[in-house]
């Protein structure tokens, strides 16, 4: 009985790791210039500056080639992308791994992303895959989410337009 009551703790505690959503944190400082603290680079080590999208929606989304969640949603997010085609919002799939392995992903996998790498991932308190962060376009985190999501999906896709209409 002992052990199925820890088991159960255990559980409980792993679920709640898992699948972690947050939609409008707080307004603080860490908070607000969480987006000047990742750094990304192309597929060739040329870092990217995200000021450079400032204004814009940027939606980045932490994966690795070998998580097959991450590959699951990769779809979606892809879809998602198609719908918001013509919003001013950035989609960036970002991997921690080398250029070369994230270019033999993109061979053999035909989506349509802007793939870059992520230096700092442990910085940015990414503890899981897929991990998904939404910046407004005064570059604050809005949306903070660890785990496998269907971004396609209406509740989705209205949870990214109410996110880009911000500040119209």
């Amino acid at each position: 009985m002992r052990n199925y009551i820890i088991a159960i703790i255990m559980f409980n505690g792993l679920c709640g790791c898992i699948n972690k959503s947050q939609e409008e944190p707080n307004a603080s400082a860490e908070t607000i210039r969480a987006i000047d603290k990742i750094k990304l680079t192309d597929l060739n080590g040329q870092a990217i500056n995200l000021e450079e999208h400032q204004g814009k929606t940027i939606f980045i989304n932490f994966w690795a080639t070998w998580c097959k969640p991450c590959i699951l949603e990769m779809p979606f997010i892809e879809e998602a992308q198609r719908t918001f085609q013509n919003e001013n919002i950035l989609f960036l799939l970002a991997s921690s791994e080398s250029a070369e392995q994230i270019e033999e992903f993109i061979s053999n996998h035909k989506y349509n992303f802007k793939y870059v790498r992520i230096e700092n991932s442990e910085e940015m308190n990414v503890q899981a895959l897929p991990t998904t962060f939404i910046f407004n376009r005064k570059g604050e985190l809005v949306f903070s989410e660890t785990g496998f999501r269907e971004w396609s999906e209406k509740q989705n896709i209205d949870l990214i337009k109410k996110i880009v209409k911000q500040n119209d």
